[in-house]
């Protein structure tokens, strides 16, 4: 049972907590569309329960979410709630997990952790590295690496001429465009494949495991960089001082370029391989986009909104008491936003369950998968433009291309807050 915006009163009546639903619940965790739309259309807020134990308020409807996302009054810094009313913090986790102190200003002190003034000074470090302009003239290089990539692929098939389309083009595509927007160079980049898969574990040994060697790599490259400095990312962000002649520590860019891996690593990579099931699961919309390769750009949008990963917002902590959807927030609640929910809700999309590429045509696209406000996605037109040409190409390329096992024998991670495969199995067919 979930208990809606009116907890309060029920609470205060006697209600068990313990009877709120669980974030691992089989209903989330097995159909998060469905699951997740159901707590939309059961209240605009709704209490389910963290592993701890601990209550967590998920956000459920477009716009209470979109308001969620742009109040500063939900904060992201468990230091910024006062009174001591603060869960504990994301330093705190990491030590009860036994993650080593010496990681924490490396993982713990991320620009998504931070709220401003010193999430705005982060951001600004890496916002003209990763402008749209800057990004729209990488473009012929994206493609570049992107067709090398696809031209791969035939070679990883087994006997049966099966290819896994996440292992071999889906995560290693983004981390390789990462690296090439850093300045990692290319006989390097390999290993970087394998950390990057590292530092998204909660494995207490994998992520050590991962961090350590990329934090070595990354001070030895901000080294070279500041005697031979390249149009590059690190380069930008070690020799460009901010409106106030400051310069970000070199621990800050290492966490930076940590924070760009894994986060390229998780969205882009598993959005193209959402949106491959998408496609070879709607034939109709496959071939709409044949037809009109115009729509590429409308298509990406429509995956972020339909098929995107990440499935709700990191958590944020109520700072002062507010309103919002109806239901009256503490100091130190936990709160997130449903993305998943937000982006199929009916009162803002039309038939939103539906897969539509041509969805957005002619408009803005008004998901909420990059987020809102002062936190939205910096890396939002690099993993734009990438998902664009990875789609146009893998299309033109195999026209034939098929799903190996029925979609739905696909394997997925279980998780509550992302929408990940674990393998997609695809025939190519032949090339176009």
């Amino acid at each position: 049972m979930t208990i809606p915006a009116d907890a309060d009163k029920q609470t205060a009546a006697g209600e068990d907590p313990s009877g709120d639903l669980s974030f691992m619940a089989p209903e989330i965790i097995n159909d998060p569309y469905v699951g997740y739309g159901r707590l939309r259309e059961q209240a605009a807020v709704v209490r389910v329960r963290l592993p701890d134990g601990s209550p967590l308020w998920l956000v459920t409807r477009y716009e209470d979410v979109r308001a969620f996302l742009r109040d500063p009054r939900f904060v992201h810094d468990t230091d910024n709630v006062p009174d001591g009313l603060a869960p504990p913090s994301l330093q705190e986790l990491m030590k009860q997990a036994g993650i080593n102190e010496d990681l924490y200003p490396y993982i713990c002190d991320m620009m998504a952790d931070r709220d401003p003034p010193r999430h705005t000074r982060l951001r600004k470090a890496v916002f003209h590295a990763l402008a749209p302009a800057r990004v729209r003239a990488m473009r012929p290089r994206m493609e570049e690496m992107i067709n090398e990539s696809l031209d791969a692929l035939p070679g990883h098939a087994d006997e049966d001429g099966v290819v896994d389309l996440v292992e071999h083009w889906a995560q290693p595509m983004p981390v390789g465009m990462i690296c090439e927007l850093v300045g990692v160079p290319l006989e390097d980049r390999p290993v970087w494949r394998e950390w990057a898969h590292g530092l998204m574990s909660h494995d207490p040994k994998a992520l050590p495991a991962a961090a350590y060697p990329a934090i070595e790599y990354l001070h030895g490259l901000i080294e070279r960089r500041r005697k031979e400095p390249a149009d590059d990312l690190i380069s930008t962000m070690i020799h460009a001082p901010n409106e106030n002649g400051e310069r970000l520590t070199d621990v800050e860019t290492v966490g930076m370029v940590m924070a760009l891996v894994t986060g390229s690593h998780e969205n882009t990579a598993h959005l193209v391989a959402n949106g491959t099931v998408g496609l070879l699961t709607h034939p109709d919309q496959m071939a709409l986009l044949r037809e009109d390769p115009s729509l590429i750009a409308d298509a990406v949008h429509e995956f972020q909104r339909w098929c995107s990963p990440p499935l709700r917002t990191r958590m944020r902590y109520v700072s002062e008491e507010l309103e919002l959807g109806g239901h009256r927030f503490q100091v130190g609640d936990q709160v997130s936003g449903v993305l998943v929910s937000a982006n199929r809700d009916p009162r803002k999309f039309a038939d939103p369950d539906r897969l539509d590429v041509a969805r957005f045509r002619g408009q803005q696209a008004e998901h909420l998968s990059f987020g809102h406000g002062v936190h939205y996605c910096i890396g939002a037109a690099l993993g734009l433009n990438e998902a664009e040409i990875a789609f146009k190409a893998l299309l033109d390329r195999f026209p034939g291309l098929s799903l190996a096992v029925p979609a739905e024998e696909l394997p997925w991670i279980p998780h509550p807050g992302l929408r990940r495969l674990v393998r997609l199995p695809v025939r190519l067919g032949e090339r176009g």
